[in-house]
């Protein structure tokens, strides 16, 4: 839960700037994704969540590569606050 806290400030600090961000779009994803692997423990055959999940994680990648290469160190910051995994490289 020390985490969703922390990605709770986060997210109150990027709501005050602007909310079309890619780094606000990551934020709110990332919440979205880890409310719903929470949800999906509980609740192993719910396999529209788990399609919902699926959607969102690609949503996501796509932003992150398209942050990574318009401004890497903006990626790096937000890949470290966010304490999520580097994506791999295809």
């Amino acid at each position: 839960m020390v985490k969703n806290s922390f990605i709770s400030v986060i997210f109150q600090e990027k709501k005050e700037e602007n909310k079309g961000s890619v780094e606000f779009q990551i934020v709110s994803f990332t919440n979205k994704i880890r409310r719903l692997t929470s949800h999906l423990e509980l609740h192993k055959k719910d396999y529209l969540s788990q399609r919902g999940l699926r959607k969102i994680l690609g949503k996501r990648q796509r932003l992150l590569s398209y942050l990574s290469k318009k401004n890497k160190i903006r990626y790096k910051e937000l890949i470290s606050e966010l304490d999520i995994r580097e994506s791999k490289n295809r």
